[in-house]
Order: structure tokens, then C-alpha cells, then sequence
């Protein structure tokens, strides 16, 4: 199989986008890769969407090395989801971040195909924790008339219970335990403004979580 000019382009200015990459940041710094080879200490996790318009560093104006990055379809914290369990462990117990963050976005794909009731293949199985969230919050969200208002409220309340689930992992609970700092924290994102929204939903401790799901 052989590909056109312009697939072809395409990958040619990846690489070149790095050489120009390199060369900006040597001007700025000539021992920036020498520095950043010796180790991470991020103070921050983010799990966020795959989506590609939303980059973590970009959009909060932070260089490498400075946010520790786990990203899924829909930004979803799901408690038999080794991979996201695994950086998390990582994060808290290793790097030793300071705060998490769960970051959604307003007119997120994932949240839209959710919402629907059509199918679409294997990814059904993840879409259908979004589903619970919508069920756990219906009658808040059969009252918005607007199908993007709607989209938008499930967008947020998908954080606010993301942000809940964090809480829960036995990981984030024995940090607290033991006296490490840590704060869990929910923001939504705008494409068409470039806003970061606090869902003012941060925890740091287990005091407000429901008994049955504190570990003592």
C-alpha cells in the first residue's frame, strides 16, 4: 500500500515539526533537554480526554515535566480500569503529586455518543459509564429542553462524579491516610473560549464521602 503526497507531507512535517521543536527550545535554554533527561517530579495529574483540541500543558501554559498526563475517552475514573489505576498509583505513591485534576470538556464526542441511544461498536461498553451518570442525574437533565445544554450539564456532571470516583480509589483514600497532601479537583474546559471552569468540587480528605465507601 503506498500513500498520496499529502499523507506523505503530513508525516514529513511531524519530524520536521520536531527539529524546529528543538531548535526553539535550545535558543531558549541551551541545557533544556539535559535538564529535563535527569527525572519528573510533576506536582500535578491530570486525566483528561483523548481529545486531541484539548492539551494539557497548552492550556494551562506549563512547560514539560510539569504535568503528569492520563488521558481516555471522556475523561472517565473507572474502578476496574487498570490503566488510569495504574498512573494513579504511579502519580500519588511515586511521583508524589499534589493535586489531580479531572478535566472534561464541553462538546466532548464521547459525552454526545452517550447521550444517544444509537450503537456504535465496542466503545458502547466505556460509553455506558457515562449512561450511569445521566441515570444518576436524570431528572436534572430530562428538564433541559436544549439537547446542547443537556450535553453540556452531562459534560459537567460527568467531572462532579469522575471527581467522586478519584475519591473512592483506595489509593487516593491511603494518601490521605497517611498524612499526604493531595487535592482532587473537577474542571471543564471550553473549545470555543479557551476557559477552564472549577466545578468547585475539590476534596482533601474523605470527611464528605458517604460512610459506605470510606476506608478507615
Amino acid at each position: 500500500m503506498t500513500f498520496n503526497n499529502d499523507h506523505s507531507d503530513l508525516y514529513d512535517s511531524l519530524l520536521e515539526g520536531n527539529k524546529q521543536f528543538i531548535e526553539d527550545s535550545l535558543k531558549s535554554d541551551p541545557e533544556y533537554f539535559e535538564s529535563l533527561a535527569k527525572g519528573q517530579s510533576p506536582p500535578v495529574l491530570w486525566i483528561g480526554c483523548a481529545d486531541s483540541r484539548v492539551p494539557a500543558n497548552q492550556i494551562t501554559n506549563t512547560a514539560p515535566g510539569q504535568i503528569f498526563v492520563h488521558r481516555n475517552i471522556a475523561n472517565m475514573v473507572i474502578h476496574s480500569d487498570m490503566n488510569m489505576l495504574s498512573v494513579l498509583d504511579y502519580a500519588v505513591n511515586v511521583l508524589k503529586v499534589k493535586h489531580v485534576i479531572v478535566t472534561g470538556h464541553y462538546g466532548c464526542g464521547g459525552v454526545i455518543a452517550a447521550i444517544s441511544n444509537k450503537q456504535f461498536g465496542l466503545i458502547d461498553n466505556w460509553l455506558r459509564h457515562i449512561k450511569d451518570v445521566y441515570r444518576l442525574h436524570a431528572k436534572t437533565l430530562d428538564a433541559i429542553e436544549d439537547e446542547e445544554t443537556r450535553c453540556d450539564r452531562l459534560v459537567e456532571l460527568n467531572v462532579v462524579e469522575n471527581v467522586y470516583n478519584l475519591c473512592k480509589t483506595s489509593i487516593v483514600q491511603n494518601a490521605w491516610q497517611t498524612g499526604q497532601q493531595l487535592g482532587v479537583h473537577g474542571w471543564v474546559y471550553s473549545l470555543k473560549t479557551g476557559i477552564i471552569t472549577d466545578m468547585k468540587v475539590s476534596a482533601y480528605d474523605n470527611a464528605n464521602m458517604e460512610n459506605v465507601f470510606k476506608f478507615k
